[in-house]
């Protein structure tokens, strides 16, 4: 079963393209981003608002980290 839905790719899609036209901006800052990362990122998460289907977003593993170290 596909993980990503045809609106999650139409998004992502024209993050990208507005990324290298050097136009995609990055959250309150409004700053250009610069990497292709950040660029997909944006994309994904402009597709979860619209309500695409996108898998839930990734969490970092610091608090497991600290938890393994206690």
């Amino acid at each position: 079963m596909a993980r990503y839905g045809k609106k999650s790719r139409r998004t992502v899609k024209s993050a990208m393209h507005r990324y290298k036209r050097g136009s995609l901006k990055s959250g309150r800052s409004g700053r250009r981003v610069k990497s292709r990362k950040q660029a997909i990122a944006i994309g994904l998460s402009e597709a979860r608002r619209k309500g695409g289907k996108v898998p839930a977003r990734r969490r970092s593993s610091r608090k497991k980290a600290a938890r393994r170290r206690r």
